[in-house]
């Protein structure tokens, strides 16, 4: 079989960053790296939860709400995908900085976390997630489209 396009990133040199993993017509999937792989900590399940209901829901209420398509965790727990439609590299980044900074400042409930709307509702922590959040944000501040590409 083919190789996915994750599996030829050499994880052994990737650093935590965002970067374009792979482009499909007009979707551009994004690799937000949180943690360096192989190596702990990684991110604990409750935060991840709880970076994905923040991430999404401030995303879809963006100003580019109609271009995003999903956000959601790696297995490995070192980050997210982030996939879009229609958007240039510079609005994509800073989308993504501003929600991100936006997570790490939220201090209202944590949305969808009734039984109702989540199938795992009692799993999250917020300020697990918040500190997360303001690492990551601190690693983007100065990034630049050119940033975007594996090493």
């Amino acid at each position: 079989m083919k190789k996915i396009a994750s599996f030829t990133v050499n994880h052994n040199t990737l650093m935590p960053g965002a970067y374009i993993s792979r482009i499909d017509g007009d979707i551009t999937t994004y690799d937000l790296r949180f943690v360096k792989p192989n190596t702990e900590p990684f991110l604990p399940t409750p935060v991840m939860h709880t970076i994905e209901h923040l991430f999404a829901t401030y995303a879809r209420n963006s100003e580019y709400a109609d271009k995003v398509i999903y956000f959601g965790p790696m297995g490995c727990r070192t980050g997210f995908y982030f996939l879009v439609r229609d958007l240039d590299r510079e609005q994509a980044l800073k989308l993504i900085k501003q929600t991100v900074k936006q997570c790490a400042e939220h201090t209202a409930e944590i949305p969808g976390t009734t039984a109702i709307e989540c199938g795992n509702y009692k799993e999250h922590d917020k300020e697990g997630a918040k500190k997360a959040l303001k690492k990551y944000y601190n690693l983007l501040i100065n990034y630049s489209v050119d940033n975007l590409e594996y090493n």
